[in-house]
């Protein structure tokens, strides 16, 4: 790399093609074959139980991923408002949040849905069989 000094200015040849603002790779995702135990059923009912918070879920499962903006001008709601239900959704392991730069984008976590599913079922499925005895 030649590096060259003009007066005060320090050129240097232009820097490589920045990565892609998105990767397919996420942080959170609901791994474990067995079943959800009771604690993140919980978790996640309560994540849900909020109005704001199912209504920016929604939004968010809508599209392939969202940034804190993009819900802010959609729902009308303060970015402090959105950054913390994003937290809760994220912490239930609804949302995937990455960082690019300074913006925090969200996606879904399709797994975690579907694990969720799968444990009310098994929850409603296993009351009736209790009840037919």
């Amino acid at each position: 790399m030649n590096i060259e000094v003009f007066g005060c200015m320090l050129l240097r040849p232009a820097p490589r093609a920045p990565e892609p603002l998105w990767r397919e790779v996420w942080q959170v995702r609901y791994t474990s074959n067995g079943p959800m135990d009771r604690a993140q059923v919980e978790k996640i009912s309560k994540a849900l139980a909020d109005a704001t918070r199912l209504r920016i879920f929604e939004a968010i499962s809508a599209t392939k991923h969202m940034n804190c903006g993009e819900i802010v001008s959609m729902r009308g709601v303060t970015p402090a408002t959105v950054s913390h239900h994003l937290k809760i959704l994220s912490e239930a392991g609804l949302i995937g949040c990455r960082r690019e730069g300074q913006f925090v984008y969200s996606q879904a976590v399709p797994e975690t849905i579907d694990a969720y599913t799968r444990a009310l079922t098994k929850m409603t499925s296993s009351k009736k069989t209790a009840r037919r005895r």
